[in-house]
């Protein structure tokens, strides 16, 4: 399995979010932005953050 595991922190300094924001996001399924658990444990697969990044590209505003 060569898919990495990050933290939170990680994951909002590299969107430019709070922690708080991702917590947010989990807790309401506001955007679809996977994460694993493991016990109490939040983690998300870098494959997942490309691939919600990858999604929210827009050639226009609707």
């Amino acid at each position: 399995m060569d898919d990495l595991l990050l933290s939170p922190t990680e994951v909002a300094e590299f969107l430019g979010v709070t922690i708080g924001t991702l917590s947010v996001w989990r807790c309401t399924g506001r955007y679809p932005l996977r994460f694993v658990k493991v016990g109490r444990c939040v983690k998300y697969r870098q494959s997942d953050v490309e691939s919600f990044i990858n999604g929210r590209v827009y050639d226009h505003t609707l």
